[in-house]
């Protein structure tokens, strides 16, 4: 399976003849991530928001280039207009939704509305059985690729978030999805109203599936930057980066960190988000020594998605800025 595919991959701008009709209760003013995303950023927005640095009129680009369920995009689309947006991710059928809401959202919402009419009546064995035979119908149009179906594919992701154990996104080493079925007795499948906001406000953002490095064109001195990679784990045996079958080590952290000195030297406002190491280990100095001369700030975040109700709880995650 290719890691994207060509009409996928790239598509920045919405296609000019295509006509949506917008209800008439839509509040464009607001948006909210339409997945539960693990390490998402909600409960720490108060504390990247003080980075915001549109205030001025020189920022006027927004590049999230590990943009997941979008928590910090969404936040910034609400409090300012951002001239141009650049988004991005490898996960090729996060993307593929991404798209989808922007250019066929009335598809999307007529597909989600009747797998919602068709999922909440069901007794708990028979939605059992509903929600298998979607998430093999998901995994079949992972592996056989066909941009006809992309509606189809989106619509599932979302149903399977809303409906899998926790909201969780995990592929195995084949890239399929195996979270099984959470327990929501009433989840919302489809949030019309926000998807429909979702659409008008990525409007004109260009989307990309893909290495974080290709955005590197579109970055420049008059835009802020936000890095928010597959965290460096604590432990060797908290190693939680399944969100692809890619995964992204030490090796991949350092590239990463070079990445961003090379944006740096463009005159780019950046910010980047990770795990702290000294949570577990007071001596471990490893973003301090990669991010040397950065701005480093330790905020307290809540652990929200763990299979060990026990092991949740609040721990120490690092901000760092060239600003």
């Amino acid at each position: 399976m290719a890691l994207c595919d060509e009409d996928v991959c790239i598509k920045n701008l919405k296609p000019v003849d295509y006509k949506r009709k917008i209800s008439a209760f839509v509040d464009l003013t607001r948006i909210k991530p339409f997945l539960k995303w693990a390490g998402g950023k909600g409960q720490l927005l108060s504390e990247i928001e003080k980075y915001y640095p549109f205030a001025g009129g020189e920022i006027t680009k927004y590049a999230e280039p590990f943009v997941g369920g979008g928590a910090v995009l969404f936040d910034i689309l609400n409090k300012y207009e951002v001239q141009d947006v650049y988004i991005s991710d490898i996960n090729s059928e996060l993307i593929n939704t991404y798209l989808v809401i922007r250019d066929k959202v009335n598809s999307l919402i007529d597909t989600l509305l009747q797998m919602q009419s068709e999922y909440l009546p069901l007794d708990e064995e028979s939605r059992k059985k509903s929600y298998l035979e979607r998430r093999t119908r998901f995994n079949f149009l992972k592996v056989n690729y066909n941009d006809i179906l992309n509606v189809e594919k989106a619509a599932l992701l979302i149903f399977l978030n809303k409906t899998c154990f926790n909201g969780l996104y995990r592929v195995n080493k084949k890239g399929l999805f195996n979270v099984p079925k959470g327990a929501y007795k009433s989840p919302l499948i489809c949030d019309e109203k926000n998807l429909h906001a979702i659409s008008e406000k990525l409007n004109n953002a260009v989307i990309v599936c893909g290495d974080y490095k290709e955005s590197w064109s579109f970055i420049d001195k008059k835009t802020f930057v936000y890095i928010d990679p597959p965290y460096r784990p604590l432990t060797d045996t908290a190693n939680f980066t399944a969100y692809t079958e890619y995964l992204f080590g030490d090796k991949e952290q350092i590239r990463l960190a070079r990445f961003a000195r090379e944006l740096t030297e463009k005159g780019a406002k950046i910010v980047v988000s990770n795990s702290d190491p000294k949570n577990s280990n007071c001596n471990d100095n490893f973003f301090e020594k990669l991010y040397s001369g950065y701005r480093i700030n330790r905020v307290e975040a809540s652990r929200m998605i763990n299979c060990n109700g026990e092991a949740r709880g609040k721990i120490r995650e690092l901000l760092i800025s060239n600003f």
